[in-house]
């Protein structure tokens, strides 16, 4: 197992890689950063482990946009921005997922 240093809004990580997939883990890490950066600058959002949960769901609906079709009904699909504004309801103004 190798190691690369990686970096997501200002903190560096080191992280575990299998020899040869080098780019595609600071690829994903690249993903990551853009998502968590783009919260981040909509103001909303302060709680670092915050913007983690929101980041990983907008990109878990991404890919769940890209292998399940889209329903019939117009309407009927959620919008990222409707789900990020879902989970702030839910979540209130404690900033703490846990």
């Amino acid at each position: 197992m190798s190691q690369v240093e990686a970096t997501i809004l200002g903190q560096s990580y080191k992280l575990a890689c299998t020899p040869g997939r080098e780019a595609q883990l600071l690829e994903a890490v690249a993903i990551v950063d853009r998502e968590m950066s783009a919260i981040r600058d909509a103001g909303k959002v302060k709680a670092r482990e915050r913007m983690a949960v929101l980041a990983a769901l907008n990109l878990a609906y991404q890919k769940a946009e890209q292998t399940v079709p889209a329903p019939a009904a117009p309407g009927s699909d959620m919008d990222v921005a409707r789900l990020i504004r879902r989970i702030d309801d839910a979540l209130g103004d404690d900033g703490h997922l846990l």
